[in-house]
């Protein structure tokens, strides 16, 4: 079976790359600088951190539309043009589609991250900028776990793309909803904090004051990234083994 986690995310690496997805990230790269130039010039103080908080937010944000994107549709065409059908037929156990996928789509992630943690030396010293990509890839890998299981599960691109934004808006605010919680009613509050506590907290990760001022804690956010890849992933399993193919 590891043989066959290889070959899936492999293919699924060279499909991200022979893909669209190259070239957006470039023109998000492209937007993403001209933006941050803009903002630079106009600033009167501190130009240099305005930029990259502005250039991390940016590029946080679309690559996170890019990722679970290309997670949805490429999942929904394989399985509408009965590529899984045909992976499974070869005797491909369903575990190694789904690792191999989660596997592949993580090594999509790192994609941007590398490429965005690159351009963020400009603006930064190298230990903040790779801090701040390897909390990016951690950030898009869950999202790509999520959207894998959403799509798995739904089948369509629409479905599993709404779904996996308002996780992902969600997962960002949680933080700001536990503390706007404090002087709710209780059971509000409980609700909140439940909430709080089966989510991860997106609101930690890739911070733009990272690339500003420094200051990231990557073990917390190593942990959750693992915890919540398992489990996703984990899911993803069970769904899709329930499914008849």
């Amino acid at each position: 079976m590891p043989g066959s986690i290889y070959t899936i995310a492999t293919y699924t690496l060279l499909e991200a790359l022979r893909n669209r997805l190259a070239w957006m990230l470039g023109a998000l790269a492209v937007g993403a600088l001209a933006l941050g130039g803009l903002v630079g010039q106009l600033a009167l103080t501190e130009s240099a951190a305005l930029q990259a908080a502005l250039l991390a937010a940016l590029l946080r944000l679309g690559c996170v539309l890019l990722v679970a994107g290309f997670v949805a549709s490429s999942v929904a065409h394989e399985a509408a043009d009965k590529g899984q059908e045909l992976l499974l037929a070869l005797a491909i156990p369903r575990a190694a589609y789904v690792l191999g996928k989660l596997a592949g789509f993580g090594l999509v992630a790192l994609l941007p991250a590398l490429l965005f943690g690159v351009m963020a030396l400009t603006l930064a010293p190298a230990a903040w900028c790779a801090a701040w990509a390897v909390s990016l890839w951690c950030e898009l890998w869950i999202v790509a776990a999520f959207c894998l299981l959403c799509v798995l599960t739904f089948g369509q691109v629409t479905a599993a793309l709404a779904a996996t934004l308002a996780f992902y808006l969600l997962a960002r605010a949680i933080g700001s909803l536990q503390t706007m919680a404090q002087d709710a009613a209780p059971l509000p509050r409980m609700a909140i904090d439940a909430l709080a506590a089966l989510l991860p907290h997106l609101d930690e990760f890739t911070r733009g004051e990272w690339l500003a001022y420094g200051g990231a804690q990557l073990g917390p956010l190593l942990a959750q990234s693992a915890i919540y890849i398992a489990l996703l992933g984990a899911a993803a399993l069970v769904d899709f083994y329930r499914k008849d193919l």
